[in-house]
């Protein structure tokens, strides 16, 4: 399982060994035992999720806090989205600085989401299948977000605004720096 670091300290890209024939292909999406190897580090998985989207949803900026933060492990069944994170660790040297990259069921790449991340992503095809698995349960009190389009941050969805659709909820999520009061 080769591992690749990005500029932002612990978030990793997955790229995982595809064995193709002509009947088609198969893949570990995830092992443990690699993971340590490879990873350096051992994780728990124990709530996986599914989201099927349409063109230009774009979901997110979302986090869990405190004690229900969580590690993600996202990829793609079907189609193509590009995947957005940000640095909320205030201890961080990466602190307020953005990620992003395509991932889709052609190119299988997987991304590891740290703990203190904000994660979002932007469906670039007709429709996609959208998979995590997370380190931790999901806690509606804990949950916060950060407006996909706050001026601070500058992210570049790379689509035109009017084809992006977002939930009113996201759309109401404060900028980055104004999120900590919520």
């Amino acid at each position: 399982m080769p591992f690749h670091p990005t500029h932002i300290p612990g978030l990793l890209i997955f790229e995982p060994k595809v064995f193709g024939d002509d009947r088609g292909y198969f893949f570990e999406s995830f092992n443990a035992k690699t993971w340590l190897a490879e990873a350096g580090f051992a994780i728990d998985f124990v709530q996986d999720n599914q989201a099927f989207s349409t063109f230009g949803v774009l979901r997110g900026l979302h986090y869990q806090t405190g004690e229900f933060a969580q590690a993600k492990l996202v990829r793609v069944l079907e189609g193509e989205v590009l995947d957005v994170v940000v640095d909320l660790r205030e201890d961080s040297p990466a602190y307020g600085q953005s990620y992003k990259c395509r991932i889709s069921a052609d190119n299988k790449l997987q991304l590891y989401v740290p703990k203190g991340f904000a994660h979002g992503y932007l469906v670039l095809s007709e429709t996609a299948t959208f998979f995590y698995k997370c380190d931790n349960f999901y806690s509606k009190p804990h949950e916060g977000g950060i407006r996909f389009d706050c001026p601070t941050l500058k992210i570049d969805w790379e689509l035109d605004p009017s084809q992006i659709i977002v939930a009113e909820r996201d759309r109401n999520f404060p900028s980055l720096g104004d999120h900590r009061k919520q």
